[in-house]
C-alpha cells in the first residue's frame, strides 16, 4: 500500500509483488544508485533520520545490521506492470475468472462463517460490511497463506536508494523503523518486495496510522491475529470514505441503444487517471434509469452512480457507488476493485 495516491499504488506494486511478480533476471549488485551514491552511506543518511523520528538507537542498529541493496528488489519494481503506455485494457472477464474462482470463494466463505460474530461487530462500528474485509483479505494473502518473505528495512533501504521513488520509499524506511520500535522482531517484519507486509498487506506508514486492536489485548498485531487484521481493514476503508449501507455497485441492465460514450466523465483524476476516466459521469439511479440504464439491485433513486461496462456493449455492466472508489482507495485497479466486490457478493449468496 502506498499513503494515498499512495496506499492505492503501493497496494498495487505489493500484490503483483507476491502475487504476480514474473520470472526476472536479477542484475548484478550494483554498488552506487542512479545518482551515485554508495548505499552504505545512503543508509547512514536513513539512520540519521530515523533518530531524528524519535526511534530507539538499538532498533536501529538491529534493524540495519548487514544490510545490503537487493538486487532482486530493484529488478522487480523496473519490471512492475502499469508502466505501458497503450490505451488499451485487457478483458475484465478473465480477470475475474482468476481472481474469483471456486478456491478464493469457498475460502471466502469458510473464513466469513467461521468469523462471522466479530465480523457483525466490526460492521457495527465501522460501516463496513464483513465480506468486504474478507474479500480484501482473500486477494490480499489468498486469507493468510501468502505473505511474502522479503527483509522489509532490505526491501525498502533498497528502493530508497536506487532513487526512482526515493521520498516514497525512505519515509516508509523510517516508518519501518518506528513498527519495529512496538517491539517486533526484524524477522517477523517480511513481505512483499515493496514493504507491504501483514494480512492486510499494508505500508508500515499505513499501518502505523490505521492498523487496530481488534481483541483489546493492547496490540495491532496484522501478522497472525485476525481479529486484528479485520478491524484494521474495517478501519482502513472508514478513513477511505466507505458510506455505510450501500453495496459497492450493482449489475445493471442497458436498453437497447444506449450510448456509453454519450455519459464519458469529463473530470481527470489527479490519482490515478487511466482507471477513472474508464468510469462514466456520476448521476443519480433515477437519472441513468431514464437513460435506459436499470439497477438489478436495492439502490434508492438519489444515490450517485457512475456506469461501468469494462468489456464493452454486450457485455456486463454495473452501476458503482462510491464505495467502488473507496476499493480503489485500497489498490487503484479497476480489475482489483471489481474482483473484491465480486468477490464479497459471492461470499455472502
Amino acid at each position: 500500500m502506498i499513503p494515498r495516491l499512495l496506499p492505492a499504488a503501493a497496494l498495487a506494486v505489493a500484490a503483483f509483488a507476491i502475487l504476480g511478480a514474473p520470472p526476472v533476471a536479477a542484475p548484478a549488485t550494483a554498488q552506487s544508485s542512479a545518482d551515485g551514491l554508495p548505499f552504505d552511506a545512503y543508509l547512514e543518511l536513513l539512520k540519521a533520520r530515523a533518530r531524528a523520528e524519535g526511534v530507539r538507537e538499538d532498533t536501529i542498529a538491529r534493524m540495519t545490521a548487514g544490510l545490503t541493496p537487493n538486487p532482486r528488489v530493484i529488478a522487480l519494481d523496473n519490471n512492475q506492470p502499469g508502466s505501458a503506455t497503450t490505451r488499451g485494457y485487457p478483458p475484465m472477464s478473465n480477470y475475474i475468472a482468476t481472481h474469483v474462482d471456486a478456491a478464493r470463494i469457498g475460502g471466502g466463505r469458510s473464513v466469513y462463517r467461521q468469523h462471522q460474530g466479530t465480523l457483525a461487530a466490526l460492521e457495527r462500528q465501522y460501516g463496513v460490511p464483513g465480506q468486504i474485509v474478507v474479500a480484501i483479505f482473500g486477494h490480499e494473502t489468498s486469507y493468510g497463506r501468502v505473505k511474502g518473505d522479503f527483509d522489509l528495512a532490505r526491501s525498502l533501504a533498497t528502493l530508497a536508494w536506487e532513487g526512482r521513488r526515493r521520498e516514497l520509499f525512505a519515509g516508509e524506511f523510517v516508518a519501518l523503523m518506528k513498527v519495529a520500535d512496538k517491539g517486533y522482531d526484524r524477522a517477523q517484519l517480511v513481505g512483499s518486495y515493496a514493504g507491504a507486509f501483514g494480512n492486510p498487506q499494508f505500508l508500515p506508514s499505513v499501518y502505523l496510522r490505521l492498523a487496530t486492536d481488534g481483541d483489546g489485548d493492547g496490540r495491532a498485531d496484522i501478522f497472525t491475529n485476525r481479529a486484528d487484521t479485520f478491524a484494521s481493514i474495517a478501519n482502513y476503508f472508514r478513513d477511505a470514505g466507505w458510506r455505510p449501507g450501500q453495496p459497492w455497485g450493482v449489475r445493471a441492465y442497458v436498453g437497447e441503444g444506449f450510448d456509453a460514450g454519450a455519459y464519458r466523465t469529463r473530470l481527470v483524476s489527479p490519482v490515478c487517471p487511466r482507471v477513472h476516466e474508464r468510469l462514466s459521469r456520476w448521476m443519480t439511479v433515477a437519472e441513468w434509469r431514464a437513460a435506459g440504464v436499470v439497477a438489478q439491485g436495492g439502490l434508492a433513486d438519489d444515490v450517485m452512480t457512475a456506469f461501468f461496462q469494462p468489456d464493452g456493449p454486450g457485455t456486463p455492466a454495473y452501476l458503482v457507488t462510491g464505495n467502488y472508489r473507496a476499493i480503489l482507495e485500497y489498490n487503484c485497479s479497476s480489475y482489483y476493485a471489481m474482483s473484491v466486490g465480486l468477490l464479497a457478493d459471492e461470499i455472502v449468496n
